[in-house]
């Protein structure tokens, strides 16, 4: 069975392994994507996340109509190189603050499927933290 939903965020990734990020308007999710791209995250999607669940397995790809394209607020509409998929493994949520200095994981399910959630408001080195994760992982 396959379920579809365009979210509003922007996903980038890194190979297979996509960093979705959700969070209110103006939150900072183009910015956070442009610094994880500085660090060579490839952008999906920017502002709008076709999402699907296809037998269990969480994917994103862009909508066509903005694929290519990124907000840089201030500068405007930049071109960015792509990738057409990626598996959804981490959603950093950047409307919630992370209360613990070493949080337990945490899951949000989207679209029936269970991927790991992270809490990004006023997260210092919040790039450099979620690159560090998508790179290389977790300990538990």
């Amino acid at each position: 069975m396959t379920t579809e939903s365009t979210l509003h965020g922007t996903c980038v990734a890194y190979g297979q392994s996509g960093l979705l990020i959700i969070g209110t308007s103006g939150s900072g999710k183009s910015a956070l994507a442009l610094a994880l791209m500085a660090m060579d995250a490839t952008l999906v999607a920017d502002d709008r996340v076709s999402v699907t669940n296809r037998e269990g397995v969480l994917t994103a790809h862009c909508p066509q109509a903005i694929k290519g394209m990124i907000e840089a607020r201030g500068i405007g509409l930049l071109a960015a190189k792509t990738q057409s998929t990626t598996l959804i493994t981490c959603v950093v949520d950047l409307d919630q603050k992370e209360p613990d200095r070493l949080p337990s994981r945490r899951a949000l399910t989207i679209l029936g499927v269970e991927v790991d959630l992270v809490f990004g408001k006023d997260t210092p080195n919040l790039a450099a933290a979620l690159n560090q994760m998508m790179k290389i992982g977790r300990i538990e």
